[in-house]
């Protein structure tokens, strides 16, 4: 995708509204400008509060990535209370114990 702006007064320019809705730029959000190689790169920027931030870690999104594909795929079990999960994690931790290679 190519388009043609001009830079108007105090060095402004307006994205292209297909730009806006391909990268789904809103109104507020941010853009990070780099010079690179005689090129203007922009990137989307979204901001994240500070207490919000160990949501957005590598690790943290892997473990999301992994439990929507657990729940896609039917890997899930539901209890009708804790004792019951509870008692299913003992009982699961006790075959794995089982099936340990001895040294």
């Amino acid at each position: 995708m190519s388009e043609l702006i001009q830079v108007r007064k105090k060095a402004q320019v307006t994205l292209p509204q297909s730009v806006r809705q391909a990268l789904n730029i809103e109104e507020g959000d941010f853009l990070d400008v780099r010079v690179n190689d005689g090129e203007i790169v922009l990137r989307v920027k979204k901001l994240v509060d500070k207490e919000q931030a160990w949501f957005w870690t590598r690790r943290w999104q892997e473990g999301e990535r992994e439990a929507e594909e657990d729940i896609r795929t039917g890997r899930v079990h539901s209890f009708g209370s804790a004792r019951e999960a509870v008692a299913f994690l003992h009982k699961r931790a006790r075959k794995g114990a089982g099936t340990k290679k001895k040294a």
